[in-house]
C-alpha cells in the first residue's frame, strides 16, 4: 500500500510539473509596448491575443461568436442594436469588467488626440450609450448586416487611464490589465515577456505560462525549438521545414495568412509620382526568381490575397517585361546613358529601405537591388531598426522605396493604406476615385456591395501601381509534440491558446 502510495504522489508530482512548465515562443523582436490600440506589429497583436479581449471574436470556423459579450440584438433597421455584456468578468487587478470599459474604448479610439492605428475599426459606431452595467445601446453610421464582425477590438481598463486622450507613452503600455486568459507579469531584462494564467480569468485555460523571448537571428529560433530551448515557432523558415518535421518531437501546423509582401514608392518624389516610371520599374521586377529563394506562395496583382472576396482575378500581376519597360522610362523623359537611367544629367538612383527584423527580407531586398540595377537603376539597401523605421518611414517619409508586408484580420480592411486620410498610408497615394470607393466600402450594408466596392480598388489600385504587390507566403507554424489541443488562428497564433495543453 506504501509502495502504491509513494508512486502515485510522485506521479501527480510528475504532472503537476509537466502542467508547470511553460510555453516558450520567439519574436524576432520583442514589443516595446503592449496596448492594443496601437499595435503596429504582428509581435504586438499575437501577444495581445493572451491578454485582452475584444466583445466579439473568431471560433474556429472563423466565424464570430461572443467573447466579452453575450450577445448582440439587432434592430430592426440594421442601424443600431443592444448589446448585453457578460456577466462576471474581472479585469486582471481584480476590478469588474463593464459598459464603462467598453464606451472608454470605443470613444479613445476615436479621440483623435489618441492617434491609435486601430481608430478605424471604431469609426463606424455613432455612439454608445451605457444603459446598464452590462448593457449598452449602439447607433451605427450606416445599416450593418454583420456587425459582430466588426467588434473584434480589444477592450481597454476604463479605471487604468485618466481620460480617453492615450498615449504611447503611458505607463500601461509595460503594465498591461486585461481580461484575457494569461496577464503580464514582467519585461525582463533579456527582453523576454512573462505571463501567467491568470486566475481571475472568467473562462478556462491550461496552460500556466507564456514566455516571448526575443531572438534575432530567425536560423537560431529553429534551433532552439530542436534542441527544447522553445516550445513554439509562430513561422517557420522555408529552409528549416525539412529539418524540423523530420523531428519526431516536433509537430507542423500549416496555416493561411492575409500577409502579402509588397515594394512601395515613395509619390512624394517626383520621380516616382510619375506612374510611367512606378509601372517601369515594375517591369523591371522579377517576382518568380524574388520568391523562389524564399519559399513558395501566390503571386498577387493588388491589395489583398487571393483567397479573399475581394481580390479581382481578372487584374493580371505585371509580369517582368525588359522592353516595356524600356518603353515606359523613354516615355517619362528618361535616358539609357550607357547601362544607367538617366534624366537631366542625373542617374535614377533610389534607396531601397527595410526592418532589419523583418523576416527574409535581406535576401529580397539584395535580389531585388541585382533586378533593378540590370536594368538600369542604382538601388541603395537601407536596413533600419525598428525605432528608426518608425520615424523614417512613418513619421519622416524619408525613403525612395519601401520593402515590407501588411497584415490583416478576415475583415481585409485597406482603408489606412490607400485611403489619402489613411494613417498607414505613409507611400501617400491619393486618388479620388479609390478614396469614395473606400468610404462607399465602409458603409457598404450589404456585403456583395462591398465586395464589389473593394475589386474596384484592387482595379484601380493595381492599375496605378502605389506599390509593386508581390506575394502572400505559405506559412507553417511548429510546436513541440508535448503540446496538445494546438489549433493555430491564421491571423493571430494564439486566439485559441487558452484550450491548448501540456501533454
Amino acid at each position: 500500500m506504501t509502495r502504491k502510495i509513494l508512486y502515485a504522489m510522485a506521479l501527480a508530482l510528475i504532472v503537476s510539473t509537466a502542467s508547470a512548465a511553460p510555453i516558450r515562443y520567439a519574436e524576432d523582436r520583442s514589443p516595446a509596448i503592449v496596448n492594443p490600440i496601437f499595435a503596429t506589429s504582428m509581435s504586438e497583436a499575437r501577444l495581445n491575443e493572451l491578454v485582452f479581449e475584444g466583445l466579439f471574436g473568431d471560433d474556429q470556423e472563423l466565424r464570430s461568436a461572443p467573447v466579452l459579450a453575450e450577445s448582440l440584438a439587432l434592430n430592426e433597421d440594421r442601424m443600431g442594436g443592444r448589446l448585453t455584456l457578460r456577466k462576471g468578468v474581472k479585469w486582471h487587478d481584480g476590478e469588474p469588467f463593464g459598459a464603462d470599459d467598453v464606451l472608454f474604448t470605443i470613444e479613445s479610439m476615436q479621440n483623435p488626440q489618441t492617434a491609435s492605428t486601430e481608430a478605424g475599426r471604431a469609426g463606424w459606431i455613432a455612439s454608445a450609450t451605457k444603459l446598464t452595467d452590462n448593457m449598452i445601446d449602439l447607433k451605427f453610421a450606416s445599416e450593418e448586416y454583420a456587425p459582430a464582425d466588426k467588434l473584434h477590438f480589444k477592450i481597454l481598463p476604463a479605471h487604468r487611464f485618466s481620460g480617453t486622450t492615450i498615449k504611447r507613452t503611458d505607463p500601461f503600455r509595460t503594465r498591461p490589465i486585461g481580461t484575457g486568459p494569461y496577464m503580464v507579469i514582467g519585461f525582463n531584462d533579456d527582453n523576454s515577456i512573462t505571463m501567467q494564467r491568470s486566475l481571475s480569468y472568467w473562462g478556462e485555460s491550461h496552460i500556466d505560462e507564456f514566455i516571448m523571448r526575443e531572438v534575432a537571428d530567425k536560423n537560431y529560433q529553429a534551433k532552439l525549438l530542436i534542441y527544447e530551448s522553445l516550445e513554439a515557432l509562430v513561422r517557420v523558415l522555408p529552409r528549416d521545414l525539412a529539418a524540423l518535421q523530420a523531428d519526431r518531437k516536433i509537430e507542423l501546423y500549416p496555416y493561411q495568412t492575409n500577409s502579402w509582401w509588397y515594394m512601395g514608392f515613395n509619390l512624394r518624389d517626383p520621380r516616382l509620382n510619375d506612374p510611367r516610371v512606378r509601372e517601369a520599374i515594375n517591369h523591371m521586377v522579377d517576382v518568380e526568381a524574388l520568391l523562389a529563394p524564399i519559399g513558395t506562395g501566390d503571386l498577387l496583382s493588388g491589395p489583398f490575397v487571393k483567397s479573399s472576396p475581394f481580390y479581382d482575378h481578372n487584374v493580371k500581376s505585371k509580369r517582368a517585361n525588359p522592353d516595356k519597360a524600356r518603353s515606359l522610362m523613354e516615355a517619362a523623359g528618361w535616358t539609357m546613358n550607357g547601362r544607367q537611367w538617366e534624366k537631366d544629367g542625373r542617374p535614377l538612383k533610389l534607396r531601397l529601405a527595410t526592418q532589419q527584423n523583418l523576416e527574409t527580407a535581406q535576401d529580397v531586398v539584395i535580389n531585388m537591388q541585382a533586378q533593378l540595377q540590370n536594368q538600369g537603376v542604382i538601388v541603395e539597401p537601407v536596413f533600419l531598426p525598428v525605432a528608426e523605421w518608425k520615424q523614417k518611414v512613418w513619421k519622416d517619409g524619408d525613403f525612395d522605396l519601401i520593402l515590407s508586408q501588411w497584415s490583416f484580420d478576415r475583415n481585409e480592411d485597406v482603408y489606412e493604406q490607400f485611403h489619402s486620410k489613411g494613417t498607414r498610408n505613409f507611400v501617400k497615394y491619393s486618388n479620388p476615385q479609390v478614396d469614395q470607393l473606400l468610404d462607399d466600402a465602409r458603409l457598404a450594408a450589404d456585403p456583395q456591395e462591398k465586395k464589389k466596392l473593394l475589386r474596384q480598388v484592387h482595379a484601380v489600385v493595381a492599375t496605378e501601381t502605389p506599390m509593386v504587390f508581390l506575394w502572400t507566403l505559405d506559412s507553417y507554424s511548429a510546436l513541440s509534440t508535448r503540446i496538445g489541443r494546438v489549433v493555430v488562428h491564421p491571423f493571430y497564433f494564439f486566439t485559441w491558446a487558452r484550450e491548448w495543453e501540456v501533454n
